[in-house]
């Protein structure tokens, strides 16, 4: 486990490029207004029964997803807002820097940290450059823990922002007719709309006085055939991501076997 470590940007711009920023829904909002795309990720885990309280990773993933059917199978379903973009983000600028600094999601603003406690920071799965991570950079962690304490704050203000976003997203799912996930672990079931959709869904959502949509069972999507197979011997609904919608996406973290 990483305790020292020293950073510094280098301006080289490319964590700038080809990404899926996850947002807050706020941020996402803001996103929208200023001409972006945003796309929703939904991946699914099965739920059976309520696992230990002293397992720290599941109560992570716990507070941060909602509870879900698919077909016979209890699950809870993760989704991620993301900030959506081929190429160089829309707010990079010719020499690098960012043309929307003060107004940049939080993410932007952590980086290279991880807002998972459970993921640790290596400076090989960052797209910085090794000098990026001299010995004669400032310090960015120090004994397991991040040194400056805004960087801190803002990992922990994402942290409850994904829990306090968590009903938002389901009544965004609800509302949006999004009821397809990937297996969690395995990839990400993507909706895609059009922006001016998109921004009156996330704003719909927000209004936790509006109409409930009723709650509709899910279904699994997966490249692998025995993995379709396992769900469905248990009660899930699941198919092979070839069974997409048209509003739908899949993005896979594995080969298809």
């Amino acid at each position: 486990m990483t305790t020292d470590l020293n950073f510094a940007c280098t301006m080289c711009g490319d964590c700038c490029h080809n990404l899926r920023l996850p947002l807050s829904v706020n941020e996402a909002i803001r996103w929208l207004e200023r001409g972006g795309d945003v796309q929703v990720l939904c991946e699914a885990m099965p739920w059976p029964v309520e696992p230990s309280t002293d397992d720290g990773q599941v109560q992570h993933r716990r507070v941060r997803s909602f509870a879900a059917e698919s077909g016979e199978l209890p699950i809870r379903v993760m989704v991620t807002v993301a900030a959506a973009f081929d190429g160089a983000c829309p707010h990079l600028q010719p020499d690098m820097r960012c043309g929307a600094y003060e107004a940049r999601p939080n993410v932007c603003r952590i980086y290279p940290a991880e807002v998972n406690p459970f993921i640790e920071l290596m400076p090989a799965h960052k797209a910085c450059p090794p000098e990026a991570w001299a010995a004669d950079r400032p310090s960015f962690i120090k004994g397991s823990r991040i040194v400056d304490s805004i960087t801190a704050d803002l990992i922990q203000n994402s942290r409850e922002a994904a829990v306090r976003d968590v009903p938002v997203k389901e009544r965004l799912c609800g509302n949006a007719g999004f009821r397809t996930a990937s297996l969690a672990n395995e990839g990400f079931v993507t909706y895609t709309l059009p922006p001016r959709t998109m921004l009156d869904e996330l704003c719909r959502a927000l209004d936790p006085a509006a109409p409930a949509t009723q709650a509709v069972p899910w279904r699994i999507l997966s490249n692998r055939r025995t993995t379709v197979d396992t769900l469905n011997s248990v009660g899930a609904h699941s198919e092979m991501h070839a069974a997409l919608l048209p509003t739908e996406g899949y993005i896979p973290l594995f080969e298809a076997n």
